[in-house]
C-alpha cells in the first residue's frame, strides 16, 4: 500500500513539475495552442483534427487595443493588477453557492485562474480540476508578470465557435485588427466572454440568458475605472 501511495505521489509531483517548467518557458515562448483550442478543434473537426484548424493568430501585447485591455479587466477581474491571482471574497461566495447546489457550479475565477484553465485544463466542473487550477494559477503569478499573463490571456481566450484570441475575434466580428478596436467594439467583445459561442451563434444560446448589449454598456462605463498593466 505504501508503494502505491509513493507511486501516486510521485506521479502527481512529476505532473506539477511539468506545469512549472512549461509556465517558466512562457516567459519567452508564445504558446501556439492551448487545451481549450485542442478540445475545440477535436469537437469541430473530429477525424480531420490534423488538417482542420481554429481561428487564431498571435499578436504582441503592444499591438492589442488599450480599450480591449481595459474592457477585459473591467469585465472579468477589476482587481487584476493588485491581487496575487485570487479574489478570496469571490472564492468564498462561489464556495457557498457550490455547497448550496451540492456540486461545483461556480469558481469566482480571476483572469489568471481562467488562463490556467484555458492553457492546461478543461471546462469540467470538479473539485479536483479546481484544485489543479489553483496550483497552476499560483505558478503563473510567481513565474510571469501581470503584463505577460494578460498578453497570453488576450491571445488564447475563446471568442466564438473556433475563434481564439483578440486578433481572430477582431477579424471575425469587425473585419479589423486587434490594434484598431474602438472602445465600443472592445466593450462588445468583453461582453461575450461569459458565453462566447452564444455571442457568435444563436444555436448555442438555448441555455444562456445574457443581454450582451446591456453588459457591453456596463463594461464601457467601467473601463476607465480600472488599472491596466503597462507594456512588457
Amino acid at each position: 500500500m505504501l508503494f502505491i501511495f509513493a507511486c501516486v505521489g510521485g506521479g502527481v509531483l512529476i505532473f506539477q513539475l511539468y506545469f512549472f517548467c512549461t509556465i517558466a518557458l512562457l516567459q519567452w515562448i508564445d504558446p501556439s495552442t492551448t487545451a481549450f483550442m485542442r478540445n475545440e478543434r477535436w469537437r469541430l473537426c473530429g477525424i480531420n483534427f490534423l488538417t482542420c484548424t481554429v481561428q487564431h493568430q498571435w499578436v504582441p501585447y503592444a499591438r492589442v487595443s488599450p480599450y480591449l485591455k481595459r474592457a477585459i479587466i473591467a469585465s472579468e477581474d477589476s482587481g487584476f493588477v493588485y491581487h496575487d491571482g485570487f479574489e478570496f471574497d469571490a472564492i468564498k461566495q462561489a464556495w457557498q453557492k457550490n455547497l448550496r447546489r451540492g456540486k461545483p457550479v461556480s469558481g469566482g475565477s480571476t483572469i489568471t485562474q481562467q488562463l490556467a484553465k484555458n492553457l492546461f485544463l478543461t471546462g469540467e466542473k470538479s473539485y479536483v480540476r479546481k484544485t489543479q487550477e489553483f496550483i497552476v494559477t499560483a505558478m503563473l503569478e510567481v513565474l510571469l508578470s501581470k503584463e505577460r499573463i494578460l498578453e497570453i490571456y488576450l491571445n488564447s481566450v475563446e471568442w466564438g465557435e473556433g475563434i481564439f484570441g483578440a486578433q481572430a475575434a477582431a477579424q471575425h466580428y469587425f473585419k479589423g485588427s486587434a490594434s484598431s478596436l474602438t472602445a465600443w467594439q472592445a466593450a462588445q467583445l468583453a461582453s461575450a466572454l461569459p458565453a462566447p459561442k452564444c455571442f457568435d451563434k444563436r444555436k448555442y444560446c438555448t441555455k444562456v440568458k445574457i443581454n450582451f448589449g446591456a453588459r457591453a454598456s456596463m463594461i464601457g462605463a467601467r473601463m476607465n475605472l480600472v488599472a491596466v498593466p503597462v507594456n512588457p
